[in-house]
């Protein structure tokens, strides 16, 4: 058997859910099948998955970080296979929705919207349910009246085509002694203009929040969790400097300028331990 060559500089990140590997492919002399990635599980190797492309994506880790160790075979277009890479180890973060304590959220982080105002699929009745968009006052407001599952954006014809505006506000006892975290998970977006939005605390403008390209399905399936379902969830979570905030009530904005709609798990603010 005419082995294949190994694939080298095999490398892995980790984020949050996830662990990225990239490694440097074969020579084109090689016509390759594929590339089989491999995980360490209890002492024995177990495929993760397939790709024609010298990265993957080893998705479904969960939010408490683990150190797992891979290695890639390269399988050829007759089926031989190359001897394994050398290994290489990431560990997948850990969320602050497991590191930090709640200070105010918006819905469960789990994987769902169904619990959220319009779910699953009463996305068009977002411009008279919320004529003057998302305004929520945590301990007061509730996430099955006044929170809508998305956040349209200005692509969205069917919310006017124009910016819209999720607003948050919390009271706080005290200015926080460490920087709070922000988390916020979508269970989908739309499938090529997820777009942005911006960020601001109590009128200070944070920053710009990037969405990663979901699969759009999210605007009528509330669960991202079963298996097959076809949504693409994502995470965004970062830290907010303490000095941002104040005592008494504070107002978190979600800012959609650009794009289309995301479809939210949960929003939340966490201090740390």
């Amino acid at each position: 058997m005419n082995r294949p060559p190994a694939i080298t500089d095999l490398t892995g990140s980790g984020q949050l859910g996830t662990i990225t590997l990239d490694w440097k492919p074969v020579s084109w002399a090689t016509v390759v099948d594929h590339y089989a990635v491999y995980v360490l599980t209890n002492g024995a190797w177990e495929l993760a998955g397939k790709t024609v492309y010298p990265h993957f994506v080893h998705r479904g880790l969960g939010f408490t970080g683990v150190t797992r160790t891979y290695r890639v075979v390269t399988v050829d277009a007759a089926g031989n296979k190359s001897k394994p890479s050398a290994t290489a180890s990431a560990t997948n973060l850990t969320s602050v929705t497991i590191s930090g304590v709640p200070v105010a959220t918006v819905g469960a982080f789990d994987g769902k919207g169904s619990e959220l105002a319009l779910s699953p699929n009463g996305y068009a009745s977002y411009p008279t349910r919320f004529p003057s968009d998302v305004d929520y006052t945590a301990g007061t407001s509730t996430p099955s009246a006044d929170w809508s599952y998305l956040l349209p954006g200005p692509a969205d014809k069917w919310a006017g085509s124009k910016n819209h505006k999720a607003t948050l506000r919390f009271d706080l006892t005290a200015v926080p002694e460490q920087d709070l975290d922000l988390a916020l998970w979508l269970i989908d977006s739309h499938a090529s203009l997820a777009g942005t939005a911006v960020l601001t605390v109590n009128g200070t403008q944070v920053g710009r929040l990037t969405f990663a390209n979901g699969a759009t399905k999210g605007s009528t399936i509330a669960d991202s969790t079963y298996p097959g379902s076809p949504l693409k969830p994502s995470y965004l979570e970062q830290p907010l400097p303490r000095a941002l905030f104040r005592t008494g009530q504070n107002v978190l904005e979600l800012f959609k300028d650009n794009g289309s709609w995301i479809a939210y798990d949960a929003l939340g603010l966490f201090a740390r331990k």
